[in-house]
């Protein structure tokens, strides 16, 4: 373990107002790692692994700015009550997990490189349907990421999972192999200097905003207050942190949300859990329209071939 990389991560976490708890060596095929459990410097209960390479230069003037906003980010996500939840754009809560740091190299003979993790429908349920993905990144596409890093990659990575599970081309299941996301420059514009995954309108944004309070606080935190205003959700609705500003105040103004913490953070109103059956239809709708489709007549042997 690199003794430098564990003193600059811990005074990085304690500007951010998170402390690291523990640390251990890791090794991923493309070498040895380091990961940090990391926790709210005022709730303890509150974690997130962070795995970094040991080669990793945190030093770096382009670098050391990109883990700082990182972890300034991931303070604030770990005050929800399910940090590791999000939220896709056609409603399926979603938590992600066993990601392992940072990108490797195809062993497939590809030249791309590739992370893996886990990501489980969150549905108040016992969490048995997942997806095992492989995302993989495009030389064209490295060129754009600072490092290969999780505090560079995490964000876009995540989004375009929800992304490519709203497409229908990620199964959840109770058990399969791992699924492929590939991750081109069709998520970045080069004109632009920015990651698009969705181009959403006004209602599309109050709509995702509303799910997000009914999900991730009221049928899982427990009423707890979420964060309204994460930049990786405006990123994924392609989309600014002042519009978000302003979607939260037009779901207050109908009586959906009772905002916190100047908008940062809201919780749903009785009005809106009282969408139960909407919000349950709606996810019932999502998860079959990502089910794979067959030709019945194929399959029952009514075909000229």
């Amino acid at each position: 373990m690199s003794n430098l990389l564990a003193i600059q991560v811990e005074a990085a976490a304690k500007a951010a107002g998170l402390t690291v708890v523990s640390s251990e060596a890791g090794e991923q095929q493309s070498g040895a790692t380091t990961k940090f459990m990391l926790a709210l410097a005022g709730d303890p209960a509150k974690t997130q692994l962070l795995e970094l390479s040991e080669r990793f230069e945190f030093g770096r003037p382009d670098l050391k700015d990109g883990v700082q906003v990182y972890l300034a980010a991931a303070a604030k996500r770990l005050k929800n009550p399910r940090p590791d939840c999000y939220l896709t754009l056609h409603g399926i809560p979603l938590s992600f997990g066993q990601f392992g740091w940072p990108f490797h190299e195809s062993t497939s003979g590809a030249d791309t490189s590739l992370v893996h993790g886990e990501v489980r429908l969150e549905d108040g349920g016992d969490a048995a349907l997942h997806a095992k993905v492989a995302v993989s990144m495009t030389v064209t596409f490295r060129d754009v990421v600072p490092a290969p890093e999780q505090p560079y990659a995490e964000g876009f990575i995540f989004n375009a999972v929800r992304k490519t599970m709203d497409q229908g081309q990620l199964e959840l299941v109770k058990s399969g192999n791992r699924q492929p996301v590939p991750l081109t420059t069709r998520y970045y514009s080069m004109k632009q200097q920015k990651f698009v995954f969705n181009d959403t309108t006004a209602d599309q944004r109050k709509a995702f905003l509303a799910g997000k309070a009914y999900w991730l606080s009221g049928v899982l935190g427990a009423g707890a207050p979420v964060w309204l205003l994460d930049p990786r959700d405006a990123q994924y609705l392609d989309t600014s942190i002042e519009e978000l500003r302003a979607t939260v105040g037009r779901l207050t103004a109908d009586g959906l949300l009772q905002p916190l913490e100047d908008a940062e953070y809201g919780t749903p109103t009785p009005k809106l859990m009282d969408r139960h059956h909407g919000y349950q239809s709606e996810l019932a709708h999502a998860l079959q329209a990502i089910k794979p489709a067959f030709n019945e007549e194929m399959r029952a042997g009514m075909t000229n071939m």
